[in-house]
């Protein structure tokens, strides 16, 4: 695990690529800039006519700002002021003998609150969360760009992966709408995309140090990586699972210092996450999850959640793989007076019409497929540790009853999307060839597998829009 790594173009034989990482340089300042700002506007351009419901950060940031830990809740909505008792995913508090508080406890890591907290303190609860979701999303592609830079990769691998980054993949939706669990989505996908670029930076300067040189036995650039991956667990609890990552690639010379490093530093904020669980819960594992859980077996029987399993449970596995992997649109669903006319539908009919509760990740974002060729470079830590951290971030998901509700695509994706980003570089570069004599159809096929995702995500979003997703 621990020999160096080769750099450079890579041959037919699959051995690891030896040039180096694509050169900084004015250009892809102006690119990685051009790409914030157009997925800047792209993504208001898409964002609802209406304000989003679903802030449950907000609420929990003008909490703190009372000197509580508990939001209030259920809050009647007046001409004056907005309420929450429509809000989904609250657990009202109560006392002694059972009787509410008006307060209520959200499942949710805190870490989109604090974002939100200065706003919060300006703006009160009308803040616009979608469009501080819309700024986080286009940054989360700069940082996109940001991070390929550090692979060796040509520069127009670099920009058509940080362009499908962006707006082939779930981000675009879930940046354009903003709602709680798109929020903690794209906080979690910022900070775990710096945490990789960290380790990738690191990992390129032990490539040309000397290996006698002595070592202190933590890595500065390694614990700041673990501590970025740890802060992003505090929006999205299972994009720790990503630590196998900072074992096989950074600073430190050998897996168990790039492990013992990444591992301090992520235990910061994991344990300050512990802290407020323990004083806002009275536990250390949040009990809401479990609550909410046994609630929507009750309440939604045609779920069909067996009250025998868990919320983590190995036996929804299955059928949530068939989600990630094999959900289809519906074909000539039944009509709905409630589907307006639109260019693709009749009044009330829609030909194929998204599924609420998510489509094949594949088919929502074929682009994901070019990942593949570098299957054959697992000798390369970069890309085993970025396939390791893949499947156990997808793996502890599936297990989670829910794979998420009324969305496009299959926004859990989001999770290991900076770790899968690194294996898309990989095999994209493999496919293409030798820089000097790329293969042109295997260019061509690249751009078409991202333009095609870039189209279906839109028209996932405008059948989104439509449906009043």
């Amino acid at each position: 695990m621990d020999r160096s790594i080769a750099q450079g173009p890579l041959p037919d034989d699959g051995s690891a690529l030896t040039h180096t990482a694509a050169p900084r340089s004015r250009t892809a300042l102006v690119v990685g800039l051009g790409l914030v700002l157009g997925c800047l506007v792209l993504f208001g351009l898409s964002r609802p006519a209406y304000q989003t419901i679903y802030n449950h950060f907000a609420w929990q940031a003008q909490a703190w700002l009372e000197g509580d830990l508990a939001i209030r809740y259920p809050v009647e909505a007046t001409s004056e002021a907005p309420g929450n008792a429509d809000l989904n995913d609250v657990v009202p508090v109560v006392d002694a003998a059972g009787e509410p508080t008006g307060r209520g406890q959200i499942p949710f890591p805190p870490l989109p609150a604090v974002v939100l907290l200065p706003f919060v303190v300006l703006f009160g609860l009308a803040v616009d969360q979608t469009f501080i979701a819309i700024v986080i999303g286009a940054l989360d592609v700069g940082l996109a760009f940001w991070l390929l830079g550090k692979l060796p990769v040509r520069e127009s691998v670099r920009t058509l992966l940080a362009v499908f980054a962006g707006t082939g993949t779930a981000l675009w939706c879930a940046a354009s709408l903003g709602t709680t669990w798109f929020l903690a989505h794209l906080v979690a996908v910022g900070l775990t995309l710096g945490a990789v670029g960290l380790a990738l930076d690191a990992e390129s300067d032990e490539a040309s140090r000397d290996r006698a040189e002595p070592r202190a036995v933590l890595d500065g650039r390694q614990v700041v990586a673990g501590l970025l991956l740890g802060l992003a667990a505090t929006s999205r609890l299972t994009v720790l699972l990503g630590l196998p990552f900072l074992l096989f690639v950074g600073g430190g010379g050998t897996w168990w210092r790039r492990g013992l490093s990444a591992g301090l530093g992520a235990a910061i904020p994991i344990l300050g996450l512990v802290a407020y669980t323990l004083a806002s819960t009275g536990e250390p594992f949040n009990p809401v999850y479990e609550a909410l859980y046994r609630y929507e077996i009750q309440a939604y029987p045609d779920l069909g959640y067996p009250g025998s399993w868990s919320l983590q449970d190995l036996r929804y596995v299955p059928g949530n793989l068939a989600i990630m992997l094999l959900g289809v649109p519906h074909l000539l669903p039944a009509c709905d007076a409630g589907i307006p006319r639109t260019p693709w539908s009749e009044v009330g009919c829609g030909w194929l019409v998204p599924d609420p509760r998510g489509m094949s990740v594949l088919l929502a974002s074929p682009a994901y497929l070019l990942a593949l060729p570098a299957l054959r470079l697992l000798r390369d830590r970069r890309v085993a540790g970025a396939f390791l951290a893949t499947l156990a971030i997808a793996f502890v998901n599936l297990m989670h009853f829910s794979q998420g509700w009324v969305q496009f695509g299959y926004r859990f994706s989001l999770d290991f999307l900076p770790f899968l980003l690194v294996a898309l570089a990989f095999g994209t570069e493999r496919l293409l060839g030798p820089p000097d004599a790329p293969r042109r159809w295997a260019m061509a096929l690249a751009i078409g597998l991202v333009v095609a995702s870039v189209g279906i995500q839109a028209w996932g979003i405008a059948w989104a829009r439509s449906l009043g997703w």
